[in-house]
């Protein structure tokens, strides 16, 4: 009587409440299994447009076009060089991620490092022209400086809700611009017909980036430029810059080299291999 009356009772309810919990724990990671799978194929589904852009940009447009085009992306790399700091990455790895006054001041310092960055493009912008031997191209960098300060203006919400693992408002801030870039090459190309429709297209894509962000975002835009915050950004940053020097010289130096040497052509066999 006291086995089934007592022991056997208790017994059973702290195996039924393990079994709860180790339900409860097995259910918890597959979420965020399921929850991370979704933020890869995402990411990859984002990848896999840029580079379907790209290959249907080079089957259209004439190889020393693509290879104009090609420079695009070395120009833009050169900027992203001397001003990515990671502060997306910043507001989800901060204790305090979650307040507005620490999200604020970051979007106002990215807008900073937008436009100082436009700046620098623009200002680049013949001297890269000149360079790579295609002097008649300086207005499209020139153009394209307006994409820094475009992606200056994100809403830092998207990074913001992964924290609380809600990655459907950055998936679909990623991916749907992607896609619509690819369907605008085809009216881009009928409309210029050369490397023109690489640089609207890149264009394109960034402004309904900006615009999806903006609208998946659950909080409203604010900007703050904190000197504190700023200072918190540049510490946490500096070790990128040096890093994306490395990545630079790594995957588009001999880019750089190849242009200026053997032309536009070449370049862009070479950016297709």
């Amino acid at each position: 009587g006291l086995i089934f009356g007592g022991i056997f009772p208790c017994y059973l309810m702290k195996n039924i409440r393990r079994h709860l919990c180790l339900c409860q724990v097995s259910f918890k990671r597959q979420c965020m299994f399921k929850k991370a799978a979704l933020l890869l194929s995402g990411n990859a589904f984002g990848s896999l447009m840029l580079l379907v852009r790209n290959l249907v940009v080079a089957r259209l447009v004439s190889v020393e076009d693509y290879g104009i085009a090609a420079t695009f992306a070395i120009s833009m790399a050169i900027v992203e060089m001397a001003s990515g700091l990671g502060l997306q990455q910043l507001i989800v790895q901060d204790k305090k991620g979650e307040d507005p006054e620490l999200q604020a001041g970051l979007q106002g310092f990215n807008v900073l490092r937008g436009l100082f960055s436009g700046a620098a493009l623009f200002l680049l912008a013949h001297p890269i022209a000149n360079f790579l031997g295609i002097p008649d191209v300086a207005w499209a960098y020139q153009l394209l400086a307006l994409v820094p300060v475009i992606r200056g203006f994100e809403h830092f919400d998207i990074y913001r809700l992964n924290r609380s693992m809600e990655f459907g408002p950055l998936i679909v801030s990623k991916t749907l611009p992607a896609l619509l870039s690819v369907l605008s090459v085809w009216p881009l190309y009928v409309i210029y017909g050369d490397y023109r429709v690489m640089l609207y297209s890149v264009m394109l894509h960034w402004l309904l980036t900006l615009a999806t962000g903006q609208i998946m975002a659950k909080r409203r835009y604010q900007l703050r430029f904190t000197k504190s915050i700023m200072k918190k950004g540049f510490l946490f940053g500096w070790p990128l810059l040096i890093n994306n020097i490395i990545l630079f010289v790594v995957f588009q130096g001999d880019r750089l080299v190849i242009g200026r040497e053997l032309g536009m052509a070449m370049l862009a066999i070479f950016s297709m291999g």
